[in-house]
């Protein structure tokens, strides 16, 4: 096991008041927890950054399936990169709207430009990234 390092920090009361407020509100067991978290959070951010770590990234995308060919140029978009997609889901929302979840994992510069394509497909309703890690530099 990890040794543990304890230390203090000094923060204006109201700052903690509203921290603590924060961290049971999304079910912390203590500070040291959200704390932790916090850190992970900005070492995430910061690997990301950088722009030449691997990372890994999901690509929410909202649209209209009755959109001429959007399916299809989707589709040949996430052919075209093979290596960096490791998985698609697609869901029917309803009549006309779909739901594309793509998983995706590479440098985090190709990462982006390659979202970036996605949403911006022509009939691409919403798009957006969101950011994590491979877990690989966390503790």
């Amino acid at each position: 096991m990890a040794e543990i390092t304890r230390f203090g920090i000094s923060i204006d009361e109201r700052l903690l008041k509203k921290f603590d407020a924060l961290i049971d509100e999304k079910g912390y067991s203590n500070r040291s927890e959200a704390i932790r978290d916090l850190i992970r959070n900005s070492l995430v951010e910061e690997e990301w950054g950088r722009g030449n770590e691997e990372t890994v990234g999901t690509v929410s995308l909202v649209y209209d399936h009755h959109t001429r060919d959007l399916s299809d140029k989707l589709t040949e978009h996430q052919h075209s990169h093979h290596r960096e997609i490791i998985s698609a889901l697609h869901v029917h929302l309803d009549a006309h709207h779909c739901l594309e979840v793509v998983v995706i994992k590479g440098k985090a510069k190709k990462i982006k430009k390659l979202a970036e394509e996605l949403i911006g497909t022509k009939g691409v309703k919403h798009g957006k990234l969101m950011t994590t890690t491979t877990g690989k530099g966390l503790i």
